[in-house]
C-alpha cells in the first residue's frame, strides 16, 4: 500500500524538484559557477525586449511587469522573479542575464556566470514544423533548437582552450535548466 504521502509527491513532479534543491543546496553551493537557461516564457529573463518591437510589443516588456521586485519591466512574465531566478540565488548566482541584452543591449555581458536564451512564446518545434502543417506561428521562431544554436556558438568563448577535457569540465559545473510551457 503506498503511502498518501509518496502518492503526493508522484503526483507532483514540481513539489519532488523543489524539495530535492532545498535539501540538497547547502551541499551545492560552491559546486556550480553558472546556470543556462533554455525555454519560453517561464524562463525568459529579458530576450523578450530583443524580439519585441514598438509596435506589437510584448505586454512582459511594459508595466505593470517587474514592478514588485525590480521596480521596472524586466522582460520577465512576471511581476517579480522567476523560477530560474530562485534557483539561482538558492546556489550563490547572480540573476541569469538574457542572450541578447534585455532592456539595456549596449552592455556587454558577462556570461561567465551563465546566460538565458529563453524567448516568451518559443515552440519547442522549428517553424518549418508549423509551416508544413498550415499553423501560423504569429510570436516567435526562436525554437528550442535555435536556443541550442545560440549556446553552441557562445561555448567556444566560455571555454579558455580547445581542449575537449577543460571544455567538458568546465560545463560539468553548469546548472541548465529548460522548460517549455504547457501549449507545447
Amino acid at each position: 500500500m503506498v503511502s498518501s504521502f509518496s502518492y503526493f509527491l508522484h503526483r507532483h513532479t514540481f513539489l519532488r524538484i523543489f524539495l530535492i534543491l532545498t535539501i540538497s543546496t547547502p551541499y551545492a553551493i560552491g559546486c556550480y559557477t553558472s546556470i543556462f537557461g533554455f525555454g519560453d516564457s517561464l524562463t525568459d529573463t529579458g530576450n523578450s525586449y530583443h524580439f519585441s518591437s514598438p509596435s506589437y510589443p510584448r505586454d512582459c516588456v511594459l508595466p505593470p511587469y517587474g514592478e514588485t521586485y525590480f521596480h521596472h519591466p524586466t522582460g520577465r512574465c512576471c511581476d517579480g522573479r522567476i523560477i530560474i531566478d530562485f534557483i539561482a540565488q538558492n546556489f550563490g548566482l547572480p540573476f541569469v542575464p538574457p542572450y541578447f541584452g534585455g532592456s539595456n543591449a549596449s552592455e556587454a555581458a558577462d556570461f561567465e556566470k551563465g546566460v538565458n536564451f529563453a524567448v516568451v512564446g518559443a515552440p519547442t518545434l522549428d517553424d518549418s514544423f508549423f509551416e508544413e502543417r498550415g499553423i501560423p506561428n504569429a510570436f516567435t521562431n526562436r525554437s528550442m533548437r535555435c536556443q541550442l544554436s545560440w549556446f553552441k556558438d557562445l561555448l567556444p568563448s566560455l571555454c579558455l582552450t580547445s581542449s575537449s577535457n577543460y571544455a567538458l569540465q568546465y560545463v560539468c559545473v553548469y546548472i541548465f535548466y529548460v522548460t517549455q510551457s504547457f501549449s507545447n
